[in-house]
């Protein structure tokens, strides 16, 4: 809030109260959930144990559901809690953003995989259709608004609600393969996220724009930068050989096997996907240097050995994803084990 507030951009009191709204109500419904889970309490404590032993109805449970839900809902985002994200990511300084999108909207998934399913899980099973058809709703529309992007920023910010309304989805199907592929996804997408975020903020600085119809001509001026960016657009489209695509290809599979229209529909947004990141690229590397691009550089070489780094962890993950299986597989076969 802070970071947004006192270093955003010129419109960051607007964004940063609308910010503090939505986190604000999410909170006061988890507030209220944990109230009620503790004054149920046998011992009157906010343990896990006990919270687990309290006995609800049906009724109850699907409200402590809906509560907890909305809360961690607003905090990933998926659609429809997400109008806040796309104008904090904006207008929030990149390193704020790199923060926010690389690790503050895992928490949200987080939060769903490691207490709200194994808390309510007759209530997420009854609600598991809606929170599907939800999140792929959310996944297309944020897919069409990132085509209709100019500013990089805002189109990652869609991006990155299209790739987290996979995630919910994939959470709600009750399935261990794609479970452990939103586990692997958290991973892939933060640092996918913020290498892009890294680019952005280089392409700002010297350039003073992130607008894509002042753009062009990069390669030409900056080809290591150029190079890298394709490398991490590729990632964002979770080619094949890059360290999304198992992440994606497990969390698809296991939304084909709950709902197969479902999982036709969600697919679309890899196609999408592919429009606007390759749309992107296209604008800022490609075509003639124009007045913005001609002052560009070559990205300084410490921030080059971080984005190098990064690139390898896409390439090494995407051609070799075997220590991500190994690290989520235990963790998952535990978590359906209990249930």
């Amino acid at each position: 809030y802070f970071l947004c507030s006192i270093w955003g951009g010129e419109k960051r009191i607007a964004v940063t109260f609308k910010f503090f709204v939505y986190t604000f109500v999410g909170s006061l419904l988890m507030l209220i959930g944990l109230l009620f889970m503790y004054f149920s309490t046998a011992d009157q404590s906010f343990s896990w144990q006990s919270f687990q032993a309290v006995q609800l109805s049906a009724k109850q449970e699907t409200v402590l559901f809906w509560l907890f839900f909305v809360a961690f809902a607003i905090k990933m985002p998926i659609f429809p809690f997400h109008t806040w994200q796309p104008d904090a990511y904006e207008q929030s300084p990149t390193a704020t953003t790199m923060v926010m999108s690389g690790i503050m909207v895992k928490m949200g998934v987080f939060a769903v995989i490691r207490w709200l399913l194994p808390m309510f899980p007759v209530a997420a099973a009854q609600s598991a259709n809606l929170i599907i058809v939800l999140s792929v709703i959310g996944m297309i529309y944020a897919s069409l608004i990132a085509i209709r992007q100019d500013d990089i920023k805002r189109m990652i910010a869609y991006s990155s609600i299209a790739h987290i309304g996979l995630m919910s989805a994939a959470m709600f199907t009750n399935n261990a393969t794609a479970m452990e592929g939103v586990m692997i996804q958290m991973f892939s997408h933060g640092v996918n996220v913020i290498g892009l975020w890294i680019i952005a903020d280089l392409i700002e600085k010297q350039l003073g724009t992130t607008n894509m119809k002042e753009l062009g001509g990069l390669a030409q001026k900056a080809p290591v930068m150029a190079i890298l960016l394709v490398v991490m657009a590729l990632a964002n489209v979770a080619l094949p050989l890059t360290n999304a695509f198992i992440g994606e290809f497990l969390m698809f599979n296991g939304l084909f096997q709950y709902n197969m229209v479902m999982a036709a529909v969600a697919g679309i947004s890899i196609i999408l996907a592919a429009v606007y990141t390759l749309n992107m690229v296209q604008r800022v590397i490609y075509g003639n240097v124009n007045a913005t691009t001609e002052k560009a550089s070559e990205i300084p070489f410490n921030i080059q050995v971080a984005l190098v780094i990064i690139t390898l962890m896409i390439l090494v993950f995407g051609v070799y994803p075997q220590p991500l299986l190994d690290l989520t597989g235990d963790t998952v076969s535990a978590i359906f084990v209990n249930k």
